[in-house]
């Protein structure tokens, strides 16, 4: 122990009453122990620091692992709404990519209804002559035939109802009042069964083909033949028969032509029957003139 030490300690020593005070070398060994225990305790403190700080680490580690990023190179799934990232780390799913919808077809346009059949024939149904032709006023004849006689065919047996006139007309334009008409038709509109009109069309070809020659009036003969029947309404039929001129009750040199042309709309037949007039011929473009405005009245009446 140092002087100055020991006379501090001789003074405390002497002020100090009569209890007894511990020498100074047991309470250098009693602060030697007390230091050997702070040494203790301290060391044993920074133990279990570390092993807390350890411990504590090994816990935020954990937590992390979850969320470390993957090692440079490895390409990182990219999230990106609303498609799916196609990159993806190994080991994990893809996201299971979704087809677009596709939208869904246009329904089928609707066929239209099928047309009525009617089950009467108005005035309407029947065409208007071009007035600078007209010869004289259409005549009604309902009960008059729609056809020529073929070989006897019967082709009347599918008909519901008929209505028919008769047509006079000239062939040239503003013919002069009083002149005879150049020809004459039987027009006729007949209404069939229903789907039936197209067989009473087939039954007319095939009733021109078994007739091709037939006795008519006065020992003349008769020839019938099928033409190109035209675009008119959904099918046509024309009809060509020929046989030896006549006039004034005698045999002349020539031919006389008629033509007959049956056109379809439907279950609707409109037939006309050119029969001339004192021995004249018919005329194709008047037969075909005729047809159009025929096709087109029966048209608008279906309507």
């Amino acid at each position: 122990m140092s002087r100055d030490l020991s006379d501090f300690y001789r003074s405390l020593t002497g002020d100090a009453d009569a209890r007894a005070v511990v020498a100074p070398e047991a309470l250098r060994e009693r602060a030697d122990r007390r230091a050997r225990v702070r040494a203790t305790g301290i060391v044993l403190a920074a133990a279990l620091l570390v092993a807390g700080v350890g411990t504590g680490t090994g816990l935020v580690l954990t937590g992390q692992r979850e969320a470390v990023t993957p090692p440079a190179g490895t390409p990182t799934p990219v999230v990106t709404a609303p498609s799916p990232s196609p990159s993806a780390t190994p080991g994990t799913p893809s996201p299971a990519r979704t087809t677009p919808s596709r939208s869904p077809a246009a329904p089928p346009s609707s066929a239209p209804p099928p047309a009525r059949t009617p089950t009467s024939i108005p005035d309407r149904a029947f065409f208007t002559q071009p007035l600078a032709t007209t010869a004289w006023p259409p005549v009604a004849n309902d009960d008059g035939r729609a056809l020529p006689d073929l070989c006897g065919a019967d082709l009347d047996d599918r008909v519901v109802q008929r209505r028919g006139r008769a047509l006079f007309y000239h062939l040239t334009p503003n013919t002069p009042e009083g002149t005879v008409p150049y020809g004459a038709y039987r027009h006729t509109i007949t209404i069939h069964r229903p789907g039936r009109a197209d067989d009473w069309m087939a039954d007319l070809r095939r009733a021109v083909r078994d007739c091709p020659e037939q006795e008519v009036a006065d020992g003349r003969t008769s020839r019938q033949r099928l033409l190109a029947g035209g675009d008119f309404g959904d099918e046509a039929v024309l009809v060509e028969m020929r046989e030896p001129a006549w006039a004034g009750g005698e045999p002349v040199e020539g031919e006389t032509i008629r033509l007959i042309r049956a056109i379809r709309v439907g279950d609707v037949v409109t037939v006309l029957w050119e029969m001339g007039w004192e021995g004249t011929s018919s005329d194709r473009r008047q037969v075909d003139d005729y047809s159009r405005r025929a096709v087109r009245a029966v048209s608008d009446w279906l309507d």
